[in-house]
């Protein structure tokens, strides 16, 4: 094991992480930190900025780090521009590419809305139904608007402040904004 994080250098409370689907291409253990392994088993707690490490840690001659870079700048391209140019310089030999695709979960359901948009994390939306919520005594009417809603590990719920209590709310129940 290392002495430092494989991705961001860092020598806080390092484990070793095996690089999942297991690949012929050598070691698939690498060493990361409790942020880095924090943030990569759970997505929404992810710190954008905390990944651009990655622009020195994508540049390793171990595939398995090359794989993790890829993986985690793809993740952030969706909303950050400079893991998007990134992504565009790294270059991955076409094994190593395959093995990184294969780590992706294709299969995950979004989480959609009434109208059928996908919503994500941080998105406002607007109460289509009134809805009791059970426990704190008063019903979130229609109309309702809901800022900075959260997603939950089941798509068809998301999180969001009403009537400064937090709340879990149907997605369906939901119009996005």
């Amino acid at each position: 094991m290392n002495t430092q994080c494989d991705l961001c250098a860092s020598d806080n409370k390092l484990s070793l992480y095996k690089v999942t689907p297991a690949s012929n291409l050598g070691n698939d253990e690498i060493t990361l930190c409790e942020t880095c392994l924090g943030q990569i088993d759970a997505p929404e707690t992810t710190d954008a900025n905390h990944w651009r490490c990655l622009n020195d840690s994508m540049w390793s001659q171990q595939s398995a780090v090359q794989v993790m870079a890829w993986r985690q700048l793809t993740f952030l391209s969706e909303e950050q521009s400079w893991a998007q140019d990134l992504l565009e310089m790294l270059y991955l030999e076409d094994d190593v590419l395959e093995w990184a695709k294969s780590g992706l979960a294709e299969d995950v359901e979004k989480t959609l809305d009434v109208n059928g948009h996908e919503l994500k994390a941080g998105d406002s939306v607007t109460l289509v139904k009134d809805l009791v919520v059970k426990g704190a005594n008063f019903t979130a009417k229609r109309g309702t608007p809901v800022r900075n809603i959260g997603l939950t590990n089941n798509p068809e719920h998301i999180q969001g402040r009403v009537n400064g209590t937090m709340i879990v709310i149907i997605a369906a129940y939901c119009k996005k904004n």
